[in-house]
């Protein structure tokens, strides 16, 4: 199932997710808000592009919400 239900969502994952997106944009990346939220293979997919980012706080963010929203990385979801 790719949808999270509504308590799957933590409020506090937000900032994270607002965050990244403006950070991403600067690498020409775009992250639809709503879609990551509802979508947790869209969220894995975005987290896994944005780990590849050259920049340091990109990653940050993105472990951080990868964290948040109890995703787990693809390749160790695949182990």
């Amino acid at each position: 199932m790719n949808h999270l239900t509504p308590r799957d969502k933590d409020p506090n994952c937000l900032v994270e997710i607002i965050e990244l997106k403006w950070l991403l944009a600067a690498h020409g990346v775009h992250l639809h808000v709503e879609h990551l939220q509802a979508d947790s293979e869209y969220a894995r997919a975005t987290l896994d592009r944005a780990a590849k980012v050259p920049s340091l706080a990109v990653r940050e963010v993105a472990a951080r919400l990868r964290a948040c929203l109890a995703l787990a990385a693809a390749a160790a979801a695949a182990a």
